[in-house]
């Protein structure tokens, strides 16, 4: 038996989860708890682990059985060689890092940088909610250089990566 990622639609992953579990597909969908901010409370959630992609169990790739998965809904391709012809599995070791991760309750956190030209907001900070362009990116030193356009001038601002978003 061999792991597969499957890609899903944007915030399909549990209706493809259940999708799958209704054909007795074995499928893994890692799950992280945040924070959720809300206008007036904030709450713990679980959203998951990779966002778009969950995991199947699959005894052989066969056409009927590549076609099973690929017909449910909410699943967008299985990953795999260029132009989607052959699946390649995830190894197991992977897979049961995941696990051990998820079970071991430490706090994960989540991070989609934004690269250089990518819109962004600052999150933390004096500046938060302000809004700008990334201009330059150093992951090694996690330092974000963001230009903010204040009164028809433009301001660059250094900062870390937990002090900024995508948008």
């Amino acid at each position: 038996m061999a792991w597969y990622a499957v890609h899903t639609r944007s915030r399909h992953e549990d209706m493809v989860h259940k999708g799958l579990a209704l054909k007795s597909i074995n499928t893994f969908l890692p799950k992280m708890e945040v924070w959720s901010r809300r206008k007036d409370r904030r709450k713990r959630i679980q959203i998951p682990m990779f966002s778009g992609y969950l995991f199947v169990e699959l005894f052989q790739m066969d056409n009927h059985t590549k076609l099973s998965v690929l017909t449910t809904p909410g699943v967008v391709r299985i990953l795999g060689k260029p132009r989607g012809h052959e699946p390649i599995p995830v190894p197991d070791e992977k897979i049961d890092a995941i696990r051990r991760l998820i079970e071991s309750k430490v706090e994960i956190h989540s991070y989609q940088y934004p690269k250089a030209g990518e819109p962004a907001r600052i999150v933390d900070g004096p500046f938060k909610d302000i809004e700008g362009v990334i201009l330059k990116t150093d992951l090694k030193k996690d330092l974000f250089v963001i230009s903010i356009d204040l009164l028809q001038r433009s301001v660059a601002i250094e900062l870390k990566g937990f002090q900024i978003e995508r948008m």
